[in-house]
């Protein structure tokens, strides 16, 4: 069985990065039966919070990548926090010592700084120069009595470390350019590669998928599990994603956090389905998908060795698809709280008018990017009163005989049967066509006189949505706006 893991630190909220691996992650197992493990490595205590492991639950709960092992579910391998696991890594680590893998080292932080200056020209590529295994076991017995503070570092083999990737192919590091790294700390706390490997050791991961930035620590870790006896999981390093200026995604592109875009009312399926094409692809030219077609589809074959860009444009696209596409019983369920947040929510809108506000919904959808977007779109049908937009007015209803022409426009709305879109248009042209005017002067006033806008969705659907007395209410608003303005009288 396939068994995969990603595995946040908790020193920051969920980003872009770490949720797209989560999601390849989460394909992958969910594509072949296997089991999608959530670990948090919060050994980095001054740095680690609480909030942001709540921070990251709330953001993968959001978008829907659901774990089998991890916080709040449990599972045979825990716990699943490296915090709560620090024997288990301080047996490991003794075990390579004892095993001839690994050897203590007492050297300072300040004895390596003057050495790496001493070497010169050359401190670019020195390494360490082994000095802790060179000692006796009588040395080291003595530095153990005296108590002095040491770590412990994995002995490097000669040779080459070579492993497969399932996204690079064969890839090889010569051993002679690795020092010889540290696994435990001083502190007696581990380093990045022993805890991981420790890890997907204990919880038998088939499967590392991660991102490219991690290739340089893989050879470390094929060492430590070759040390320890124990297979080598597949790895598959998959690009890096980019800001639109090829510089790494970072806060100067805008949002990076999972939850800000949540905060901005983008969809979960459409960042999903749009941080799965980031660097995959399926192999046909198709773009939107639902969480399960994303499932039947994943291969890891199927991702890029090549870094993929990240497109603010592209994700308002996919969440307009992801909006135009949602069943209407769950976008309203979804826009509800907005509406609340701007007062326009009605409770008839989940009862009698349920089916009115759905039209309404299917109306206006198609030219919303983020579900904001929809409260806005939708206040002309809600609003009681609605504003008018000063450029609106002075673009489509200034001319003086404007509220006769409207007037007469009301007048034959008023006797219109059936009260429909394509009803309606024939009454409008109509009244336009004895008035003397363009069907387009009436059309846009009416415009600006149902929805304050100069934009709006096709203007006799907007009537037939609005009804024959909130039309003629606000025909007759507009009208009384502009004979005022029209009145004969003194002039300052």
């Amino acid at each position: 069985m396939v068994r995969v893991r990603f595995a946040p630190s908790p020193t920051g909220y969920l980003h872009v990065g770490g949720a797209r691996t989560a999601l390849f992650n989460w394909l992958f197992a969910r594509r072949t039966g296997g089991r999608f493990i959530l670990r948090i490595e919060d050994t980095d205590v001054e740095r680690s919070s609480w909030d942001m492991v709540a921070g990251i639950l709330e953001a993968m709960t959001w978008l829907g990548l659901d774990w089998d092992e991890g916080p709040e579910v449990g599972g045979p391998h825990e716990p699943y926090f490296q915090s709560g696991r620090l024997e288990r890594y301080r047996a490991m680590a003794g075990r390579l010592v004892r095993e001839g893998h690994a050897y203590y080292c007492s050297c300072t932080p300040e004895a390596l700084k003057q050495r790496r200056a001493e070497a010169g020209s050359a401190e670019e590529s020195w390494q360490y120069d082994r000095t802790c295994a060179r000692l006796s076991a009588e040395e080291v017995a003595a530095r153990e009595s005296e108590g002095v503070a040491r770590a412990i570092r994995f002995r490097v083999p000669p040779g080459r470390t070579e492993f497969a990737d399932l996204v690079h192919g064969r890839v090889g590091f010569d051993n002679a350019n690795i020092e010889d790294f540290v696994v435990l700390r001083s502190d007696r706390h581990p380093t990045y590669h022993l805890s991981v490997v420790a890890d997907d050791i204990d919880m038998e991961v088939t499967d590392v998928v991660r991102g490219d930035d991690h290739v340089s620590n893989t050879p470390k870790q094929v060492m430590l599990y070759q040390a320890f006896g124990h297979a080598v999981p597949r790895f598959a390093h998959v690009p890096l994603i980019l800001g639109p200026d090829k510089r790494r995604l970072s806060k100067r592109h805008g949002a990076t956090s999972v939850t800000e875009y949540k905060r901005q009312g983008y969809l979960p399926e459409a960042m999903v389905n749009f941080l799965a094409l980031l660097g995959w692809s399926p192999g046909n030219d198709q773009e939107v998908f639902t969480r399960d077609e994303l499932v039947a589809a994943f291969s890891i074959e199927g991702i890029s060795s090549s870094n993929a860009v990240f497109n603010p444009e592209k994700l308002d696209w996919f969440n307009s698809q992801h909006i135009v596409r949602m069943p209407l019983e769950e976008l309203a369920r979804r826009v509800e709280p907005m509406l609340r947040d701007a007062g326009l929510w009605r409770e008839a809108c989940a009862g009698q008018a349920r089916d009115w506000f759905h039209r309404v919904l299917d109306l206006v959808r198609p030219r919303a990017k983020k579900l904001e977007d929809l409260a806005t779109l939708a206040r002309p049908y809600l609003a009681d009163i609605v504003e008018y937009d000063p450029d609106a007015i002075r673009k489509h209803a200034s001319a003086p005989d404007l509220a006769s022409h409207l007037a007469a426009l009301a007048q034959a709305l008023g006797a219109t049967e059936p009260y429909d879109a394509a009803t309606i248009e024939v009454a409008l042209r109509g009244a336009a066509e004895r008035q003397g005017i363009k069907a387009g002067t009436l059309i846009h006033a009416t415009r600006v006189a149902l929805t304050g806008q100069s934009v709006s969705p096709g203007i006799f659907d907007v009537v037939a949505l609005l009804g024959r007395a909130r039309t003629t209410e606000r025909l007759d608003r507009l009208i009384a706006v502009l004979r005022a303005r029209y009145l004969p009288g003194p002039r300052a």
